[in-house]
């Protein structure tokens, strides 16, 4: 164990190469920044204390790193910052891989699982220590050349996977006027998660939806999970062996999804590296070249693999054979990915967890405590708390609402949405014409082809064309539930750990996206 004294940093940053380090605090922070591992999992300022784990447990592998769930201090993936009562923050973070850092009253202790690795430390105001830390990920790391991030509709949050050919004809049709340059198919159009081949919704083919999208004068766009597999996959069936298991010789668990357990893929066999190469090549052979590539953690799970190598560091490799694969040319969009593994190899990437056409959920925030789930409040929580990693790559917040008709939001929540994708600089939206008034029709077009200024003012607020923005109402955690409502809570995630419950939320599901899917 290396020990740091706070006098050694509080003067000028450090980095010092160590397996495990730890830093004696001054004092016990007032605040922390705890970094969740992956692009859904919670990264937030936080009391210094621990928080109740989230539920259902069925859902750990998919929301946050299994390996330090459990972890009673609280903790985050390769950095943490602590905020003291002079307004100052202390930063420790990794630069490198397989990395974590964990807060323990005035200590603040960062391990590594890969071996000495480096550790950057720095004391000062909260934008310059997270600057200089960026600028040091940068160097070993790498950065993407950052040109204008393209203008995307994508079919996911209007329909989910009820998309089929002439459904989505009809809708690339009806966008014509509208300055997008990706129109992005998602989940949906495969024969099954693991079988990327078109499904009978698609009779055409690939090639020719793909045809269909550059007619209209756009980029082709297409959604996959290559890291995980179902059960009812083919690939599953015809190669268990490719797939991660534990010591005892069973299938690693990559969560639960389309009413099945996901399994992970091993990226160190040697087929599986064949498999996911010529996947990529195919893809860009169908005529796509904006790649979303989702639930990537599951390269990044903890097992038993082909090669033994460090979990993170086998996931980067394999990003770096995909994107070698799919051509520098394509435009490589990340998400469900551990973070700092991807910098570097992937042109964007997926900072917080999915939006909803909800604000909130009293079940999700209250009775789970779960900030992975699906909800727009959830995802603007975490992106402004990533906002840092802005230098690196173009940072993606989910998509923005305009539209009312299938949307709980009020016109303040969604306006709140559109800001930050504005100081994102990235958008993207789901919203289909025909649920649009006129009025919200042409908002959306303005808002597509506006570039305003954007300055930071705080740690939340922000100035748009000198317009004040504050997204402090959105970042706050509820209380933890207490009594009968926490008795309630550990009641319903218990419950929820059931497949058979999951299915029959499924079920309920896939009724309303069919009365959705009727409006068009």
């Amino acid at each position: 164990m290396t020990k740091i004294h706070f006098s050694e940093i509080q003067t000028e940053s450090k980095i010092v190469k160590a397996a495990d380090l730890q830093i004696e605090l001054p004092s016990t922070p007032v605040e922390y920044y705890r970094h969740g591992w992956q692009s859904w999992s919670l990264a937030a300022w936080t009391d210094p204390n621990p928080l109740p784990v989230q539920k259902p447990a069925i859902f750990h592998p998919l929301q946050v790193d299994v390996e330090t769930v459990y972890e009673s201090n609280p903790n985050g993936s390769w950095l943490g910052a602590a905020e003291f009562t002079d307004g100052n923050v202390l930063l420790l973070g990794a630069l490198a891989t397989d990395a974590t850092v964990i807060l323990d009253q005035n200590q603040l202790s960062g391990r590594s699982d890969a071996g000495d690795i480096e550790w950057f430390m720095a004391f000062g105001q909260e934008q310059v220590v997270f600057e200089e830390y960026v600028e040091e990920l940068g160097i070993r790391f790498g950065t993407i050349k950052k040109n204008d991030a393209p203008r995307v509709w994508c079919s996911w949050y209007s329909l989910y996977h009820a998309i089929d050919e002439p459904a989505l004809h009809k809708i690339f049709d009806e966008l014509t006027d509208l300055p997008f340059e990706v129109l992005q198919v998602d989940d949906g159009w495969q024969m099954d998660i693991g079988d990327w081949e078109a499904n009978k919704k698609f009779p055409s083919g690939m090639v020719a939806l793909a045809e269909k999208i550059k007619s209209t004068g756009r980029r082709a766009g297409l959604w996959l999970a290559p890291l995980i597999a179902t059960k009812t996959s083919r690939l599953f069936h015809d190669h268990p062996d490719w797939f991660l298991r534990d010591e005892r010789g069973r299938f690693v668990s990559a969560g639960f999804n389309w009413g099945q357990p996901l399994y992970a893929l091993d990226t160190t066999h040697p087929d599986v590296t064949s498999w996911l190469v010529a996947l990529m090549k195919q893809v860009r052979a169908w005529g796509f070249d904006y790649l979303k590539l989702d639930f990537l953690y599951a390269g990044a799970l903890k097992g038993k693999r082909h090669v033994d190598m460090p979990r993170e560091a086998v996931y980067r490799e394999s990003l770096r054979l995909m994107r070698e694969a799919m051509g520098a040319d394509a435009f490589f969009l990340t998400c469900g990915t551990p973070i700092l593994p991807a910098l570097g190899l992937c042109d964007a990437m997926r900072v917080g967890p999915d939006v909803g056409a909800d604000w909130e959920k009293h079940r999700d925030a209250v009775l789970f405590y779960n900030f992975a789930i699906p909800g727009t409040r959830n995802a603007i929580r975490t992106v402004v708390n990533r906002l840092w990693l802005k230098p690196l790559l173009h940072i993606d917040p989910d998509v923005v609402y305009f539209e009312s008709m299938e949307n709980s939001l009020t016109f303040e929540q969604k306006t709140l949405l559109q800001n930050l994708a504005l100081v994102c600089e990235f958008k993207a939206t789901s919203d289909l014409p025909q649920w649009m008034t006129k009025d919200e029709y042409e908002h959306l077009r303005s808002y597509l082809n506006t570039n305003p200024e954007i300055r930071q003012a705080g740690r939340y607020i922000f100035e748009i064309d000198g317009r004040r923005v504050d997204f402090t109402s959105a970042t706050q955690l509820p209380e933890t539930a207490k009594g009968l409502s926490a008795l309630w809570g550990a009641f319903l995630g218990w419950l929820g750990d059931f497949h058979f419950v999951l299915r029959i939320f499924k079920m309920l599901d896939d009724r309303t996206l069919r009365k959705r899917r009727a409006s068009l």
